[in-house]
């Protein structure tokens, strides 16, 4: 797993553009998170503006318990949810990124919206790590 600055997470695989948003969706629910939102970029450039683009997906996650307990803290917190969490096709690989909920914590200064991102980060780095058992060959 690689870190993107201090926000975000990404993993590489060898799954299928399919499999890979089929596995994240998979264990996301595992994790107690549905999926609210699934933007196809691929899709909505083509139609939009006529632009081919490689696969390319987001998905809108969201574990309602702890939305709930965060907009409860801190109602502005909602500008980050849901979790996105993108997935898109790099030829012999796909890329899986997601921000990490602890940066809201970072952000804003309120000690039960720090319990929520340290909750919500630790289920979604099962996730990460799960995809990640599926490597790209070297």
């Amino acid at each position: 797993m690689n870190t993107i600055g201090n926000y975000g997470l990404q993993v590489t695989t060898s799954l299928s553009f399919e499999d890979t948003i089929s596995k994240a969706t998979e264990f996301l629910k595992e994790e107690g998170f549905g999926i609210l939102t699934e933007i196809d970029v691929k899709k909505t450039l083509k139609e939009k503006i006529d632009i081919d683009f490689k696969p390319f997906r987001i998905l809108g996650a969201c574990n309602p318990s702890f939305a709930h307990r965060s907009i409860s803290a801190v109602p502005e917190i909602s500008v980050f949810l849901p979790c996105n969490v993108v997935v898109w096709d790099e030829g012999t690989h796909r890329v899986v990124t997601m921000m990490d909920p602890a940066i809201m914590s970072s952000i804003v200064d309120n000690d039960q919206l720090k319990v929520v991102a340290a909750e919500v980060s630790t289920k979604l780095h099962k996730v990460i790590h799960r995809i990640e058992e599926f490597k790209p060959n070297a």
